[in-house]
């Protein structure tokens, strides 16, 4: 019933900017923290940023200064604009988002994934 749509993957080179959005749809009550992960092969996916619905934010230190994350509420959107990019951002990013559906306990959904590459 709640799907969680990706855009915005792609290839870039280093020093390059991407912008990666998250939509959700759905039978949706109200979407409590709303984040980014990502995983590189041989690595553990780990968290990017995240952010509540209030507007309060999270950064994994070695992105700090280059993302940043937004929401727009209205939308049941998330989007992740990353600057700067290194070739070690590279990775599988998944939007990940904590949803309160009606008529039930809040849980968390994922996106299917969408690849960022970052290659000169």
């Amino acid at each position: 019933q709640v799907q969680l749509v990706e855009s915005g993957g792609g290839l870039v080179q280093p020093g390059g900017s991407l912008r990666l959005s998250c939509a959700a749809s759905g039978s949706i009550l109200s979407i409590n923290t709303m984040g980014w992960y990502r995983q590189a092969p041989g690595n553990q996916r780990e968290l990017v940023a995240d952010i509540t619905s209030g507007g309060s934010t999270n950064y994994a230190d070695s992105v700090k200064g280059r993302f940043t994350i937004s929401r727009d509420n209205a939308k049941n959107t998330v989007h992740l604009q990353m600057n700067s990019l290194k070739p070690e951002d590279a990775a599988v990013y998944y939007c990940n988002a904590n949803i309160k559906q009606y008529f039930q306990r809040p849980k968390d959904y994922w996106g299917q994934g969408t690849q960022v590459t970052v290659s000169s």
